[in-house]
């Protein structure tokens, strides 16, 4: 029997919301090996995922007849910058400073910005459902903050702001990049986003950095090479092949399982462990964006 289109699409958003659900995990785990920052991890892992972008890129090229226009290919470029570079960078500089843990309870609330911005930008409707979901979101970031000792700085507070920044780019590049995956297929597309967001990184890189920086890479080259492969390649084929088939908005509920994972990965590899009260707060903000997607879909 033949699946349906979007049940496909369901299970690649599910696979990819897990490999994502990894990234925070690795990067509080690298810098706690080597004296590495947000730049220099930023830019080892996007070295290392280039080559592969820029081969599967190619071969889709060759192996269609479809040539992308000039204005394509910046459009895509620049989308990953936003979507992949701004937001990974953001992230990053805020993982110095929050649990692995509660970064992911910050970003999963991106599926609510995806519609703000949506309305604001691309023609979308606001719905009555929005409001008790931000409240309820924000109610279980609140009830973790100030039940975790170890957030409760400014340093903290820095570190949620630089996370919830990363939420608003990523909710931008999920509209934007429907449309590029629209117009050039989804391979294609990704393939060009992440070339792009990898100049960013270069760039970003060596405007404070020099090359002999690099030499940590052999104390957090495995790390850097699963970002690369594991948390960057595989889930962002997936999200975007994901995205060609089902809506964003559906792809926002399926990522209701990210911070799940995130949590056990947490507890597995550094130790975090979830009070009673931690425990209240995600549930808080995973039904703030079930409630907000289920009314979405309601109207």
């Amino acid at each position: 029997m033949k699946l349906p289109k979007s049940f496909l699409g369901y299970a690649l958003a599910v696979a990819g919301a897990i490999l994502f659900s990894s990234k925070a995990v690795v990067v509080k785990m690298a810098y706690a090996q080597a004296p590495v920052d947000a730049e220099t991890l930023l830019a080892l892992r996007m070295g290392c995922s280039a080559p592969i972008y820029l081969v599967v890129g190619a071969l889709t090229l060759w192996s269609q007849s479809l040539r992308p226009t000039l204005g394509q290919v910046l459009s895509s470029m620049g989308v990953g910058i936003v979507g992949y570079w701004l937001a990974s960078y953001t992230d990053f500089l805020g993982l110095f400073y929050i649990s692995a843990t509660f970064e992911r309870l910050i970003l999963f609330t991106y599926p609510l910005f995806v519609v703000i911005l949506g309305w604001a930008f691309f023609g979308g409707k606001l719905h009555r459902g929005l409001i008790p979901s931000f409240l309820t979101s924000y109610a279980g970031l609140a009830l973790v903050f100030l039940n975790h000792p170890a957030e409760q700085s400014s340093n903290a507070m820095l570190g949620a702001g630089l996370v919830l920044a990363c939420a608003v780019a990523f909710a931008l590049y999920q509209l934007l990049a429907k449309v590029q995956i629209a117009q050039i297929g989804s391979r294609l597309f990704t393939s060009i986003a992440m070339l792009g967001a990898s100049l960013a990184a270069f760039a970003g890189f060596f405007v404070s950095h020099t090359a002999s920086d690099l030499d940590v890479v052999a104390t957090i080259l495995p790390h850097a090479a699963f970002l690369a492969i594991g948390a960057t390649v595989i889930p962002s084929y997936l999200l975007n092949a994901a995205l060609a088939r089902i809506t964003a908005q559906a792809n926002g509920a399926i990522g209701m399982i990210s911070p799940i994972a995130t949590i056990g990965l947490s507890s597995l590899f550094l130790g975090e462990r979830m009070t009673l009260t931690e425990l209240a707060g995600a549930v808080l903000v995973m039904s703030g964006v079930a409630f907000f997607i289920w009314s979405e879909r309601k109207n």
